[in-house]
């Protein structure tokens, strides 16, 4: 049911729903390396897939703040009225 030719990124394949069914995985793999199919259903389109949008794709990065994130020096320190009310002790 293809109508793309093999290779050719701009158009995406045309699959019909039982093909995409008995090889959705493989198609998965085809749509990380950047591929995209129309999934047909009696000549009409029902769904697309494709890669995700560049901004979507993009992870964080782990340490990408290191050394822009700074806390005070008390951040852990809790005034000793809000700790005794917490500890149950009445003043």
């Amino acid at each position: 049911m293809s109508e793309s030719k093999p290779g050719d990124a701009a158009e995406p394949r045309r699959l019909g729903m039982r093909e995409f069914r008995g090889n959705m995985a493989g198609f998965l793999r085809e749509v990380r390396e950047g591929r995209s199919f129309l999934i047909m259903s009696r000549d009409e389109v029902v769904a697309e897939l494709r890669p995700p949008a560049a901004a979507i794709r993009s992870a964080r990065q782990p340490g990408a703040l290191r050394g822009q994130i700074r806390m005070a020096p008390d951040f852990d320190l809790l005034p000793p009225d809000l700790l005794a009310a917490m500890e149950g002790e009445v003043e």
